[in-house]
C-alpha cells in the first residue's frame, strides 16, 4: 500500500512542479509500479479506461479538421459584426460562444482556437485584449463543466461512472448557467470603463466581411454535418449501446474520409503526450486500487462524513475545488473517482447511477481548475 502511494505522490510532485514532462512522469511511474510487482501488466492494461482515450483522440482529430476550414475565425468576426462594434455586447456574445464551443468540444481547444481571433477583434476595436481573454479563459471552464465531453475530468467521471451525456446536461447545466450570469455581470462591471469604442472604429467593424475568414467552405459544411451526427450519437449512446469513445472514433474516421483530410497531417492535431499521460495515470491508480489504497481512503472519508450526504457533497465539492486550483485537476479526479465510487457503494447506491457525489466532484474539479 505504502509503495503505490509513494509512486503516486512522486509522480504528482513532478506533474505539479513541471520538472519532468507530465506524460513522461506518468509512464515512468506506471513502469515502476509494474516492475515492483504492485500490479501485473495485464491488470495495468485493464486499468486503462480506453473509452476516455478513444474519446479524446477522436474529438481532437475532428476539431483539428474543422479548425483548418476557418470556421472558428468566421464565428468570431461574425459576432463582432452582429454586435455592431459594441464591446460589452461582444463580450456577452463571446461568453455564450466560448461556453457553447467548450461544452461541445473541450475547453483547452476552444481557447487555443478563439484566443488569437479574440485578440484580433480587440485590436480592431482599439481596446485592451485582457478583459476579453480573461472572460474567454474562465467561460471555457464554465461551459466545459456542463457536458460529458467538455472537460477531461468530466470524461473520466462519465466513463468510469457510466453516466450518460444527457445526465451531465440535466444535472449540471442549471448550476453552470447561474455561474455564467454572475461571472458575466462581474466582468462587465469591473471592466466597464475600458469597453468604450469610438464610432469610427465601430463603423469599420460593421462593414467587415466575416465570410472572408472561411478557407474551405465545402469541408466546413461537411465537418459540421459530421459533428452534428457525433453529438446525436452522444445523446443516444445508451439507446445505441455504444460508448462515446467509439462514436468519436467513428466520427473521426468519417471526417477523414469525407473531408479528404490527410490522415498523417490530421493526426498531428492529437495531443499524444496527453494520451500517454492519461494511460500512465490510469495504470498508477490501478496499482493503488489493486493494493486497497482506494478502499482504505474511501472508508476513512465515509466514516468522517457519516450519513450526512449534503455534508459529504460539500466536502467533495470544496475539496476538489481547492486541490484543482492548486494542482492539476486531471490526476486529482483520476485518484478521487474510484474513491467517490466506493463512497457511493458504501451508501448502498448503484455506482452507475447519477449520484450527487459525482456532480460535486465534477463541479469542484472543473470550476476549481480556473
Amino acid at each position: 500500500m505504502i509503495a503505490s502511494i509513494t509512486i503516486f505522490l512522486i509522480v504528482y510532485f513532478f506533474i505539479a512542479t513541471e520538472k519532468i514532462e507530465k506524460s513522461v512522469a506518468a509512464i515512468i511511474g506506471a513502469c515502476v509500479a509494474i516492475a515492483m510487482g504492485l500490479i501485473s501488466f495485464e491488470h495495468a492494461w485493464q486499468a486503462v479506461d480506453w473509452n476516455v482515450i478513444f474519446l479524446l483522440m477522436g474529438m481532437m482529430t475532428c476539431v483539428g479538421i474543422l479548425a483548418q476550414t476557418g470556421f472558428f475565425e468566421f464565428v468570431a468576426v461574425w459576432l463582432a459584426k452582429k454586435a455592431k462594434g459594441n464591446a460589452a455586447l461582444i463580450m456577452i456574445l463571446l461568453l455564450g460562444v466560448t461556453m457553447l464551443f467548450s461544452a461541445l468540444l473541450d475547453n483547452v481547444t476552444t481557447v487555443v482556437l478563439l484566443a488569437p481571433v479574440t485578440i484580433l477583434i480587440a485590436q480592431v476595436l482599439e481596446l485592451d485584449a485582457l478583459p476579453f481573454i480573461i472572460l474567454e479563459a474562465v467561460a471555457s471552464n464554465i461551459g466545459g463543466t456542463a457536458t460529458l465531453i467538455g472537460d477531461p475530468p468530466n470524461i473520466i467521471i462519465g466513463s468510469q461512472g457510466h453516466l450518460s451525456f444527457n445526465a451531465f446536461l440535466i444535472h449540471l447545466t442549471p448550476e453552470i448557467l447561474v455561474n455564467a450570469l454572475i461571472f458575466c455581470g462581474t466582468v462587465l462591471f469591473i471592466f466597464r470603463k475600458s469597453l468604450r469604442v469610438p464610432d469610427s472604429v465601430r463603423m469599420r467593424v460593421i462593414h467587415s466581411y466575416p465570410a472572408l475568414a472561411i478557407r474551405d467552405r465545402k469541408n466546413m459544411i461537411r465537418a459540421l454535418i459530421i459533428f452534428a451526427l457525433i453529438f446525436a450519437g452522444f445523446f443516444l449512446h445508451h439507446t445505441l449501446h455504444l460508448e462515446p469513445g467509439v462514436i468519436a472514433l467513428g466520427g473521426m474516421a468519417l471526417m477523414l474520409l469525407i473531408c479528404h483530410a490527410e490522415s498523417e497531417e490530421m493526426l498531428k492535431a492529437v495531443e499524444w503526450d496527453a494520451l500517454l499521460f492519461f494511460i500512465g495515470l490510469f495504470m498508477i491508480i490501478g496499482a493503488m486500487e489493486h493494493n486497497h489504497v482506494i478502499e482504505f481512503a474511501a472508508g476513512k472519508l465515509t466514516a468522517f462524513c457519516g450519513d450526512r450526504q449534503l455534508f459529504a457533497c460539500l466536502v467533495i465539492l470544496w475539496g476538489s475545488a481547492i486541490f484543482s486550483a492548486i494542482l492539476d485537476n486531471i490526476p486529482f479526479v483520476m485518484a478521487m473517482m474510484p474513491l467517490v465510487m466506493k463512497m457511493v457503494q458504501e451508501q448502498g447506491a448503484d455506482i452507475h447511477s447519477p449520484h450527487p457525489y459525482y456532480w460535486a466532484l465534477a463541479l469542484g474539479a472543473c470550476l476549481g481548475g480556473n
